[in-house]
């Protein structure tokens, strides 16, 4: 039987390149490898926080569920910090932003609390005074929304105002509103008579006894051991008063 093929020797015949060729290729190979072992490793570079979108847009979004979406928006502003190979320092991101997305979280979940303890305690602790007494206004213009809910992180924003700020009007200011606005009968004693000591550090003794003064007068303190301790502070504060 012939053979299914023709012979061997009417294939084609494969030709080398030339030595030249050869050499020319690989003397490019050499520049590229030894040009992508020079460059600088790639770095990753941080994006900067987005403007909050419009609250009509994230309600359109959540689909009639806007607690979830609020918990899902505050994970999404918390987690910004931690990109893709870097980590962005709090003193770095753009606070107005910070409080615009905050802000929007509240709004979606009114009686959520997470956005003020993260202004207050979380982003409020950046040793960046600026970015500190923005996120301490941040609360303080939230806390008159719902004061006898809210009061707790407008207390600790008059702390740090005092300890870490050391702006003892500013400290004063909250504990003043705390006062006046957080009346409800689960606000503790001593939040209400925190613009009592603040007065005190600031040696404005007099507006201390008036302070303890009006609260007693108010009808507002009901509890005897509440009385009796106002009423023990405020004799002493007349003692020292005397000449």
């Amino acid at each position: 039987m012939p053979p299914a093929f023709p012979p061997s020797t009417t294939r084609p015949r494969l030709r080398r390149a030339p030595r030249g060729t050869l050499l020319a290729v690989l003397l490019a190979l050499a520049v590229q490898i030894g040009w992508q072992a020079s460059r600088p490793p790639p770095r990753a570079r941080a994006q900067d926080l987005p403007p909050p979108p419009s609250l009509a847009s994230l309600r359109l979004a959540a689909l009639g569920d806007p607690v979830a979406l609020s918990k899902a928006t505050m994970l999404y502003v918390q987690g910004f910090d931690e990109q893709a190979g870097i980590s962005i320092a709090w003193r770095d991101l753009d606070y107005h932003k910070v409080a615009g997305w905050l802000r929007r979280v509240l709004e979606l979940d009114p009686r959520g609390q997470y956005p003020l303890l993260a202004a207050s305690e979380v982003y409020g602790a950046v040793t960046d005074p600026a970015r500190a007494r923005l996120m301490l206004d941040f609360v303080y213009a939230r806390f008159g929304e719902d004061p006898d809910r809210r009061w707790p992180w407008l207390a600790h924003a008059a702390l740090v105002a005092k300890h870490r700020l050391h702006d003892l009007p500013l400290a004063r200011s909250y504990a003043r509103a705390i006062r006046l606005q957080a009346t409800g009968p689960q606000v503790p004693p001593w939040a209400r008579e925190l613009e009592i000591f603040i007065a005190e550090d600031m040696n404005e003794r007099d507006s201390a006894r008036a302070l303890i003064g009006g609260l007693l007068r108010s009808g507002q303190i009901t509890d005897p051991h509440e009385l009796r301790f106002l009423s023990d502070r405020l004799d002493q504060l007349n003692a020292d008063h005397k000449p």
